[in-house]
């Protein structure tokens, strides 16, 4: 099998998928409508050009990190409260103002699935444009956590739904993990503790590396750690179109590096730029590292995009989605450990 990177590779869009759910409540609401990443702000014209609606795209409408060219994180839509109608309501994501003295009680309020399944809708109440502001400030980063979740619960959804079960039975089979991929996923490569998948189109492709070694101590989860071992095994494993071209990750940017729990065990979130050397190929990726405590081994799953000319916000968070739906088969053994080092974590201190 050829495991060499071309420009012929993946995209699949399953954002417009339609959802349907077991509850009664769920199954009479309507489908969500718009694209990926659309987000509606009902607001007043005069709001809008003003201190409110600087707020609302200075937060909302930031640029997503760690791609090749700008893209805000969402794109916002403004419509005036007169014109909100049906057609709006139906928006995956709705933020939802009333700036008015009559306001009876000011505040945020999240609510999922108001006119639509699966939808998030914030409305802030406030009775000045100043007290909408410090409202926003305060509750900026909450906001925009819940907006993102929502995108991302919408693909998982949708890789739950419809998924390529010989990538799935391959992963549990020999690495003894599950992730859930859209169908039309190829295996391209597998060696000892290493796979690679993807998705090719003419333009573009979504690719998805998954590498496994031994956990040595809390090191591992650090970049000085990861990087050297990432780019060791992309340069043995994943070759370039051209002579002596292979995978790497771009250096002359600072990766993204977070700290975080995965499915109760120890994470590590890494974004970035990846590229070819001795090519002019590269993009986009982002990267979760995952601690199999029970196996004493890291589990790491490098997505990644090429898309030449594209916008590639959302197909990188279609990959972030694939990789977040990963799971250790023996998460049961891990809970256990996991709980024990808590425990003794609240001994100690």
């Amino acid at each position: 099998m050829n495991s060499k990177i071309y420009p012929l590779f993946i995209f699949i869009v399953l954002s417009t998928l339609l959802f349907s759910c077991g509850s009664n409540d769920t199954t009479l609401r309507k489908n969500i409508t718009g694209n990926a990443g659309e987000l509606v702000v009902v607001i007043s014209k005069d709001a809008w050009d003003k201190e409110p609606g600087n707020v609302i795209r200075e937060i909302l409408a930031q640029p997503q990190v760690m791609l090749p060219q700008e893209e805000p994180l969402f794109d916002l839509i403004d419509v005036p409260h007169n014109a909100f109608k049906q057609i709006f309501k139906t928006t995956r994501n709705i933020l939802q103002t009333s700036i008015s003295p009559n306001v009876d009680k000011e505040g945020v309020k999240f609510t999922d699935d108001v006119w639509a399944y699966p939808q998030a809708t914030v409305q802030i109440s406030a009775k000045t444009p100043e007290k909408f502001v410090e409202l926003f400030n305060e509750n900026k980063d909450k906001i925009l956590s819940y907006f993102l979740a929502a995108e991302k619960e919408r693909n998982t959804m949708n890789y739950n739904r419809v998924h390529e079960k010989a990538v799935l039975n391959t992963l549990s089979q020999d690495f003894g993990i599950t992730m859930k991929v859209p169908p039309g996923f190829r295996i391209v490569k597998q060696a000892k503790d290493f796979i690679w998948i993807q998705y090719d189109t003419p333009e573009i492709f979504q690719g998805i590396i998954i590498y496994i070694h031994p956990f040595v101590s809390d090191s591992a989860f650090t970049i000085n750690y990861q990087l050297p071992i990432r780019d060791s095994i992309l340069k043995a494993q994943v070759e370039g179109p051209t002579d002596g071209s292979y995978m790497s990750t771009e250096k002359r940017l600072d990766q993204v590096f977070n700290v975080q729990r995965h499915n109760g065990n120890y994470a590590a979130e890494m974004r970035g730029l990846w590229r070819l050397e001795n090519d002019f190929m590269g993009g986009p990726y982002v990267a979760l590292s995952e601690l199999d405590v029970a196996n004493q081994r890291v589990i790491n799953a490098f997505g990644f995009v090429y898309a030449p000319s594209k916008e590639k916000r959302n197909l990188l968070r279609q990959v972030e989605a694939m990789i977040y739906s990963l799971k250790l088969n023996n998460q049961k053994d891990n809970d256990k450990l996991n709980k024990q080092e808590e425990l003794e974590i609240n001994v100690e201190g």
